[in-house]
């Protein structure tokens, strides 16, 4: 939730969380979590991509030629980070480069480093530094992809019910649907329907009506029910 206060400037602001957003007592913004630790994310999400490319097609005899999607997703990173820290390409390329060794030499990459307390070893995340060179003896492994899998949300175990929400009937459901809970509550209706009670009673926006049912809302006519 919400609430306005006035600041020492006399400036009405809010309080609360919004996203990653956070505003304080005074309505300065806070920021809550570590930039360093948002910038992490970039290289890591970025490499983890490209890598899995090179890694298929490390067999080829031209994988020398990723050298240009290497590029892209590099500068990618680097305007996503210029952006959220507005400053420009350029200073992003020098803050984070840095020097990895490879079997095949001294390589440039970039590199985001967050260091953590109580002796833990820091969380590094890196774009770059392995060689795009042919390897004979690369063994792809194309494994199946994972589905995953997530619970099914109320109104989904409701359809799969199969029946009307008023009168208990099994054919050609549908669901009808409001703006919000207040609108309800619509001034000068003397009357509230049955439906009206029960999204009320629920409070829930959605309600799942067989066609009938459902033209007999939209019409303001009364709708048939078995509930009492």
């Amino acid at each position: 939730m919400y609430e306005t206060f006035g600041t020492q400037q006399g400036a009405t602001t809010r309080q609360g969380t919004y996203a990653d957003i956070r505003w304080g007592q005074d309505g300065s913004y806070c920021d809550h979590q570590d930039q360093h630790e948002r910038d992490r994310h970039q290289p890591a999400a970025r490499w983890l991509l490209f890598r899995g490319f090179v890694q298929y097609y490390l067999l080829t005899q031209d994988v020398s030629r990723l050298e240009l999607p290497r590029w892209v997703m590099e500068t990618s990173m680097l305007k996503t980070l210029a952006g959220k820290h507005k400053s420009t390409v350029t200073k992003m390329a020098r803050r984070y480069k840095a020097a990895v060794d490879t079997p095949d030499g001294r390589r440039t990459c970039f590199q985001v480093t967050v260091q953590r307390d109580k002796g833990r070893k820091p969380l590094v995340a890196r774009f770059g530094g392995i060689p795009l060179k042919r390897q004979r003896t690369a063994v792809i492994t194309d494994r199946n992809p994972v589905m995953a899998t997530a619970r099914r949300n109320e109104l989904i175990h409701r359809l799969i019910a199969g029946q009307c929400e008023m009168c208990e009937g099994r054919e050609g459901l549908q669901v009808h649907h409001v703006r919000k809970l207040a609108d309800l509550n619509k001034p000068g209706r003397l009357e509230r329907p049955p439906w009206v009670h029960l999204m009320a009673m629920r409070k829930r926006k959605t309600l799942v009506v067989c066609e009938r049912c459902h033209q007999d809302i939209h019409a303001g006519r009364v709708t048939a029910t078995t509930r009492k």
